[in-house]
């Protein structure tokens, strides 16, 4: 498996027809979350995932300051059901906070979690700002993490 971080003009157009599909897969059939997957914003984000074979197998989409947020952002987090429980979530946040304070020097990032993942992201040192909340009819919280994230993978 291996891990790629790219601009969207610079993912190809099979990869781009993979993440797409992946991201359909998990949030719109998986979730039972009929939603307009493509919001326009892939355009100006990074794109962090995890290929096994053809298969993405793990993706999460980065902003800088004020492209989602005021503050910087990442979004669109899955990891595919036959990967779940293999570390490879924790894998996926620490590459993208290590991508977003040491590359984009970004200081504070926000993200909406789906509220039964409060804790996970909890334990990267985001903390609740928001009540949770549902959004296309699932439970969501707001949360930010301020200053660095300690535990950054190296590799």
């Amino acid at each position: 498996m291996s891990w790629k971080l790219k601009r969207f003009e610079d993912l190809s157009i099979d990869e781009l027809y993979k993440i797409l599909q992946a991201r359909m897969s998990v949030f719109v059939i998986e979730q039972k979350c009929f939603y307009s997957e493509l919001d326009g914003k892939d355009q100006v984000a990074y794109h962090l995932f995890k290929e096994e074979g053809e298969e993405i197998v793990a993706y999460l989409r980065i902003f800088s300051c004020g492209l989602a947020y005021p503050q910087a952002s990442f979004g669109r987090v899955f990891v595919q059901k036959e990967y779940r429980n293999q570390g490879i979530a924790q894998e996926l946040i620490k590459r993208a906070l290590y991508f977003m304070q040491t590359q984009l020097h970004e200081k504070v990032i926000k993200i909406q979690a789906q509220a039964y993942l409060q804790n996970f992201y909890a334990s990267f040192g985001f903390k609740a700002v928001s009540e949770v909340y549902l959004d296309d009819d699932i439970p969501h919280i707001d949360m930010i993490l301020e200053g660095k994230y300690k535990k950054f993978m190296t590799r």
